[in-house]
């Protein structure tokens, strides 16, 4: 069966670093276009970041010039390099696998596939 699990999440001060991980298995990785997402408690999950096997990527505006999205391709992994966190960007992140290409790639319904999540806390 599919699996995505993320990991490298935790409690950073404002202005630090984190770089978040997901490992995925049991799909053909190079099928996937791979995002991240987030969500903060009584928020709806919102797009943070997608790759495409080409490795074109696709930021939303409030993370863009601070988080950098990768992928490993014989890792099957794909990576998000947080910088300059703010307070605003705690939630609990999600890694998600898309076949489909659609046009709708902003929005959880175009993946197919989620990880259970990793919490990211940015204190002030």
């Amino acid at each position: 069966q599919v699996q995505l699990v993320e990991s490298g999440g935790g409690l950073v001060q404002a202005g630090g670093s984190l770089r978040l991980s997901c490992a995925a298995s049991g799909l053909t990785f190079s099928n996937y276009a791979m995002g991240w997402f987030r969500q903060a408690p009584g928020k709806e999950r919102e797009f943070v970041a997608r790759i495409r096997w080409s490795a074109m990527a696709y930021y939303a505006d409030s993370v863009k010039g601070r988080f950098t999205i990768s992928r490993d391709n014989v890792k099957n992994t794909v990576y998000l390099q947080m910088n300059s966190l703010k307070p605003e960007d705690t939630a609990v992140y999600y890694c998600a696998a898309d076949s489909r290409y659609s046009s709708n790639i902003y929005h959880p319904s175009e993946y197919e596939y989620w990880g259970q999540g990793t919490q990211v806390t940015v204190s002030s």
